[in-house]
């Protein structure tokens, strides 16, 4: 037996659930799996309770003793209605889906919560599908493994499951052969790693080498580790559309370090950083004054900065760019109470600096996690992704509409010829969507 305690709203139109009281026995999930769909009644009974105010209260007066229960449970409002609507959302997403979905959906669920690589791989595949159909079927499964992953982390006290590291850098700065090397001093140390790599789509193809793996050989068969390229699709910020929810697999799927390697470096390939926890700059030592056009940019976001190739020759280059580097950190502004960027050299090659390397993010980590911030930043992506996705679905949507798709030709056409400006075509456009909406 369950109680609700429930307060009118101010049109008393609706009632508004203010307490849950649960026996003794019964836990939130189970009650959530019990009754998936609650149906709420105008006339609620309690065993006892002294309330503070009578007035927003129903049937107050006509309260009567109910059978006697120990109580254990009591929820806010806030965390209850957030439970429950998240249950019926999942609900009425299954019930649009046949019986052939649902087995595939309850199959790469199981499959991914158990560790098996293959259902990772099929489930970050079916993420990563445009079709629109997979599109649904992978919303189902994300948010059934997004429930998982909450539960996890309230096991956890609340602390995040995995580690997000997020990894830019010039082509040729040595970011596959560290991976390599990074990666397999993890699994030596009983972590399970993850290496989303983003591959570049070409402009005039549309395809990518996705050669990546191929270069960290070790790793990629080290059973304690994953690595999975994925093509950019001609996705801005360095990332794929769907980078954030192949994360999110990645730890439902128990590993608890993912790295994220990005495409290039500049003003618009920084996007990676919205959706980790730390963000690393690799660079090359000899890169001279080429790297100074992306001092203010990318090195804002970098919360370490790694001189790879610290060997051999090139030692003197790597401390002078290290020395560069820590000068420029100076002028830049502080972007967390409790954390300074650092500059270091490291050896990928050698292997000299990456055990020091992981120490500074543990610390980073440990900072973040102490003060609250790195909670709150989490939070904060989830909001900034939600409105990148809606960005990009809407062009999508503009593109298709009955209203513009037939008249985007004709006035491309127009602005090639010169015929049209292209600010006057693109308000033609918008006043043809708005005019059919």
């Amino acid at each position: 037996m369950f109680f609700f305690l429930f307060r009118v709203s101010a049109n008393r139109s609706e009632l508004i659930p203010l307490v849950l009281l649960i026996p003794n026995k019964m836990k939130i999930p189970s009650l959530l799996l019990r009754f998936p769909r609650c149906y709420f009644s105008r006339r609620t009974y309690f065993t006892s309770f002294h309330f503070t105010s009578r007035a927003d209260f129903l049937c107050v007066a006509s309260l009567t003793p109910a059978q006697h229960c120990d109580m254990k449970w009591m929820c806010s409002s806030n965390g209850l209605r957030r439970e429950l609507c998240q249950q019926v959302a999942t609900d009425q997403q299954i019930e649009g889906l046949s019986d052939r979905e649902q087995r595939l959906v309850d199959r790469l669920y199981n499959g991914l919560i158990q560790g098996h690589r293959a259902c990772l791989a099929e489930a970050i595949t079916l993420v990563e599908s445009t079709q629109s159909r997979k599109k649904k079927i992978a919303q189902v499964l994300l948010q059934k493994v997004l429930s998982y992953h909450r539960e996890q982390e309230k096991l956890n006290q609340g602390k995040p499951l995995a580690f997000r590291v997020g990894l830019s850098g010039p082509p040729g700065a040595g970011k596959s052969t560290f991976i390599e090397c990074f990666g397999k001093m993890l699994t030596e140390r009983k972590y399970k790693v993850s290496v989303l790599a983003v591959d570049p789509s070409s402009s005039t193809s549309g395809g990518s080498l996705l050669g990546d793996k191929t270069r960290m050989t070790e790793l990629s068969r080290d059973m304690n580790a994953y690595i999975r390229p994925s093509p950019t699709r001609g996705t801005l910020g360095g990332v794929t559309r769907t980078t954030n929810e192949a994360i999110l697999l990645c730890e439902g799927g128990g590993y608890n370090v993912v790295l994220v390697e990005t495409v290039g470096v500049g003003q618009s390939e920084f996007a990676v950083a919205d959706m980790v926890d730390m963000f690393i700059l690799l660079l090359p030592p000899a890169g001279g004054d080429e790297l100074q056009g992306i001092k203010r940019g990318i090195i804002e976001m970098a919360d370490l900065v790694a001189i790879n190739k610290a060997d051999g020759d090139l030692v003197v280059p790597a401390r002078r760019i290290q020395a560069e580097y820590v000068s420029a950190m100076k002028l830049l502004r502080k972007r967390s109470k409790v954390w300074r960027p650092k500059v270091m050299r490291i050896s990928a090659k050698t292997g000299e600096g990456i055990s020091d390397m992981w120490d500074k993010m543990t610390e980073f980590r440990d900072l973040m996690l102490t003060s609250g911030e790195l909670i709150a930043k989490r939070r904060k992506q989830q909001k900034v992704w939600m409105w990148n996705l809606i960005q990009e679905n809407m062009l999508e949507h503009f593109r298709s509409h009955l209203a513009v798709k037939d008249k985007i030709p004709l006035l491309e056409e127009k602005v090639l010829s010169g015929v049209l400006s292209p600010g006057l075509a693109a308000d033609l456009l918008l006043k043809a969507f708005k005019d059919g909406l």
